[in-house]
């Protein structure tokens, strides 16, 4: 019977709650911790902008304090994440990260401008640096600030499957590369060449350009449902493996937020019972649980084996 869809219960769904709820709040744990490091590295910095008036690290802090602040919005889409679905929001919000990750590039971009834009301002109007020592200091501070929180940020948005803190992740590498040409920008003033605080500007303009093009890649490869075809190749495998399940057809893996859906269709003994394909139906969904470790529920829809080579009940034959 092509009209209905099994939707195979399961006693794990509780431990399905307990696995986002768990994985929301290592997201906001780790976007507090990234707040305290870059907080406390933009207060230092700030300190030296007052007594050196470096115009270089007066742009670096300001970066610093923007990359700071996406927290929030990344913030507010992991707890709106964590609410349960609607009968409108039939899918929870778990999207509410993918526009997350829009602002977050969005703020990638925004810092390439300013970079850009004081790196070209400094030629035309370079600038006397005082206390090249201390702009250095906190330039290296900068830079490793930004780095332990970048690897932090990706390490563990990759590990719960959240692009938007992976590109929040690459936003704080970028203010590094920043912080890294305060510091050879300050080395070329003590040797005296003035212009080589903005020149070097320029091209991290360009390293921030490229990790602005990794990000929006990865935010627009989620806002277009894509997934690593790696994860559909399990998905067969572990249909195909399941007792009972004939053939595979259509496979649909889509995130919703840092958690998989599943739709599939499997094909069945032409002579089983409604029972028994419903079975064989919860049977591949467990074998799916198992392969996808960020999968959050799946619709196997069992269709009968065709006879005689002809097959009545193709799947996906427009329907559903």
């Amino acid at each position: 019977m092509k009209g209905h869809a099994f939707r195979p219960h399961t006693h794990e769904s509780a431990d399905k709650v307990d696995s986002a709820l768990e994985s929301s709040a290592e997201g906001i744990r780790a976007l507090w911790i990234s707040l305290a490091v870059l907080g406390a590295t933009t207060v230092l910095q700030a300190a030296v902008v007052m007594v050196s008036g470096s115009v270089a690290l007066l742009g670096d802090t300001i970066h610093n304090a923007a990359d700071a602040l996406t927290a929030v919005p990344l913030g507010i889409a992991f707890l709106l994440g964590r609410r349960p679905p609607t009968r409108r929001y039939t899918y929870g919000y778990g999207r509410a990260e993918d526009v997350a990750g829009i602002i977050i590039v969005l703020t990638i971009a925004a810092s390439a401008l300013a970079a850009g834009y004081t790196a070209i301002e400094r030629l035309a109007n370079p600038q006397q640096v005082n206390h090249l020592s201390a702009v250095a200091i906190a330039a290296l501070v900068g830079f490793a600030g930004n780095e332990l929180v970048a690897r932090y940020r990706i390490r563990v948005g990759r590990r719960i499957g959240s692009a938007a803190l992976v590109a929040d992740g690459l936003h704080a590498r970028t203010d590094g590369f920043t912080s890294l040409a305060v510091l050879l920008g300050a080395a070329g003033v003590a040797v005296g060449l003035p212009w080589a605080d903005p020149v070097i500007g320029l091209l991290i303009t360009l390293a921030i350009l490229l990790v602005l093009r990794q990000a929006a890649r990865e935010v627009w490869h989620r806002l277009m449902d894509a997934v690593d075809p790696a994860l559909v190749d399990k998905a067969e495998s572990a249909l195909t493996s399941t007792p009972g399940v004939l053939g595979v057809g259509d496979v649909r893996l889509r995130w919703i937020g840092h958690h998989l859906r599943a739709e599939c269709d499997v094909i069945v003994d032409s002579g089983c019972t409604l029972v028994q394909a419903h079975h064989v139906a919860v049977q591949a969904e467990h074998s799916l649980l198992h392969a996808l470790p960020r999968l959050a529920g799946a619709l196997v829809h069992p269709d009968p084996q065709p006879r005689n080579g002809i097959d009545h009940h193709a799947p996906l034959a427009g329907h559903r």
